[in-house]
């Protein structure tokens, strides 16, 4: 069944990428919380927010959301980037020390990408990659990034 697959792909990416967070703190190189992990993703998904559409996106208070950027920012994970159009926004960025995080979280996706081009032909392959693009630009209106950030590209 289809809905059974993409379920348990699903499960597979999200227990993988426990896994990776799990080992940060066995190996004691984790700095951030679980909490804090999640919000420095939202961030990076939503492409340079500002606080107040980081905490809509999640849905908290901006008080609540300002204190857990504050966090991240001692920690060295988020900084603030003034804007040049309205000096008084300012706007999330995920630094180099969460860029080279998130290229850790993505190896599992990125070896398993392999896997797909080695295993299927080319023709199947582009079939797949339409469906996924519809799916990701079509099929799941409730997230729409296109609201959020700077319209910065998320790698």
């Amino acid at each position: 069944m289809f809905e059974k697959a993409l379920i348990d792909i699903y499960l597979k990416v999200k227990l993988n990428f426990y896994r990776n967070i799990f080992s940060r703190f066995e190996a004691r190189e984790a700095s951030l919380t679980a909490v804090e992990t999640f919000c420095v993703e939202v961030i990076h998904a939503l492409g340079e927010p500002t606080i107040s559409q980081f905490s809509e996106f999640v849905m908290i208070s901006q008080a609540n959301a300002t204190y857990k950027v504050q966090s991240l920012i001692k920690k060295g994970y988020v900084q603030k980037i003034q804007s040049e159009s309205d000096r008084r926004e300012f706007r999330l960025a995920v630094t180099e020390k969460f860029e080279h995080y998130n290229i850790i979280s993505q190896r599992y996706l990125i070896e398993v990408s392999k896997r797909i081009h080695n295993r299927f032909p080319k023709e199947k392959l582009e079939v797949f990659e339409e469906i996924m693009n519809a799916i990701n630009d079509e099929l799941m209106p409730e997230i729409d990034l296109s609201r959020y950030g700077s319209g910065k590209k998320r790698n």
